[in-house]
């Protein structure tokens, strides 16, 4: 995986095809980023009462206190107010579930400290594939702006964790998410650079109506044997009424990731590099329980070198789950430089052939679109571009490829791969066993790092 700023994309070669020039007006750094997508607030013609803290001295300045203490000054109609230039360290677990119609105005920094091992004892924790969390976020009506940055601190959480797997069973190293939020109704988060998460970025769960506007989430590590590991912007459980605008993507992982039981998402315009994808799921993780995700829209996508374009992923093995994921749109993606552009993944996570044939995932996949994908891969799996693997124990019906031209850097014709699908795709698909699949993955290369196409295929 790669994880490279955009910026730095230009110059990179790893074969003797040149990067293609950036087109006028299309960003090539979270700074360009910015300027294209200005964050600027508008303000209410309510007037809110105004709260302010002290900030940190230092790197072990602790205003943890004095951050709840404003929160609750503000909570009910207010806005605390983070300045620019300032630093508020945070070391220990905060419970702000108590929130009701609140601002946090934030132009300065939010840092975490990097004491590994106290977090690990003392920060909050969730079932959910043992996650841990720095603080807690819930209520209702909480809006979340400005131009400042949520840091994770999340350098020494890598180092530490090098090596290792969180779906591992044995894992005992944990790291907390960078924003967890539960139980909310109505959440806005609007300009913030979230970086260096230890782990997820953003985790939401029982909550809905939540929203993202001219955001960034970047993960960039400076030991390149201990790189950013599952640093997804968007996680969830149990949520409805999600909407992504505007974001600019540098991770380790999944760029876009509801997880069970999620409706009605829509995102427009992201900007993901180095990530796993726009990725449904996985779903289907724990046994006897039945998880969906459905009326997902995800358009105006530039992905580049990543796993993925378009994703969905569930699980198969002993003791897992059930569930379906229906009615979901994946519309105008450039891909670049990613293994492949749309992956349907029914043997997640680790499973080999063998385990994933005697105990088949039980997730049903239906009225699935992919339009107006172009760009191309990264040579990995030769000419495949696509691959839809159904599981023998699901109904995968109605999947549908339109104005799918997505091309391989290495020589011939691109293949798109199925396996189990039900009915017509829109495109010509061939099984894993046949010969044309076998040439089609035989016939290896690489391409350069990828920079955005000139013109865009849809601004």
């Amino acid at each position: 995986m790669k994880f490279l700023a955009f910026a730095a994309l230009v110059a990179a070669a790893v074969s003797a095809f040149p990067a293609p020039e950036l087109p006028a007006g299309i960003p090539r750094s979270l700074s360009e980023f910015k300027k294209k997508h200005p964050y600027t607030f508008k303000r209410s013609s309510h007037c809110r009462k105004t709260v302010s803290i002290r900030a940190s001295q230092n790197d072990t300045d602790d205003v943890a206190d004095d951050f709840l203490h404003g929160l609750k000054q503000a909570n009910n109609g207010g806005t605390l107010y983070l300045p620019k230039d300032k630093t508020f360290v945070i070391g220990k677990p905060l419970d702000l579930t108590f929130l009701n119609d609140v601002h946090v105005h934030l132009e300065g920094e939010i840092k975490f400290t990097n004491d590994t091992a106290y977090w690990q004892k003392n920060a909050f924790a969730h079932p959910f594939q043992n996650s841990l969390m720095f603080w807690k976020w819930g209520g209702k009506n909480i809006k979340i702006y400005g131009n400042g940055v949520l840091n994770g601190n999340g350098q020494r959480w890598w180092n530490e964790f090098a090596g290792s797997e969180i779906l591992d069973p044995g894992n005992t190293y944990l790291r907390p998410i960078l924003f967890y939020a539960e139980n909310t109704t109505g959440i806005e988060i609007e300009g913030i650079h979230f970086k260096d998460s230890p782990c997820w970025t953003t985790f939401f769960v029982t909550s809905k109506h939540i929203s993202f506007k001219d955001v960034a989430c970047t993960a960039e590590s400076n030991n390149a044997t201990a790189l950013p590991k599952n640093s997804d912007f968007f996680d969830s459980l149990n949520v409805e009424h999600v909407s992504v605008e505007r974001a600019w993507v540098n991770i380790g992982d999944d760029c876009f990731s509801p997880k069970s039981n999620a409706t009605d998402l829509y995102v427009n315009t992201m900007y993901c590099n180095g990530t796993h994808g726009q990725s449904m799921g996985s779903i289907g993780q724990y046994a006897g329980e039945k998880s969906f995700i459905r009326d997902v829209v995800i358009e105006n996508l530039w992905m580049l070198n990543g796993q993925h374009g378009a994703r969905l992923k569930s699980w198969a093995g002993p003791d897992v789950g059930y569930g379906f994921i229906d009615n979901v749109t994946f519309r105008n993606f450039w891909n670049a430089n990613n293994e492949y552009s749309a992956f349907l993944d029914s043997c997640y996570f680790n499973v080999n052939a063998t385990t994933c044939s005697a105990y088949p995932s039980q997730v049903n996949i239906s009225n699935v679109n992919f339009e107006n994908f172009s760009g191309y891969t990264s040579g990995k799996y030769g000419r495949a571009v696509a691959r839809l693997t159904c599981s023998p124990n699901a109904v995968c019906e109605n999947i549908k490829f339109k104005n799918f031209n997505v091309t391989s850097p290495c020589d011939g014709e691109p293949v798109v791969i199925c396996d189990g699908i039900s009915g017509d795709l829109g495109v010509p698909c061939v099984n894993s066993t046949s010969p044309e699949a076998k040439a089609a993955l035989k016939g290896k290369c690489s391409t350069a790092m990828a920079t955005l196409p000139k013109p865009t295929p849809w601004l």
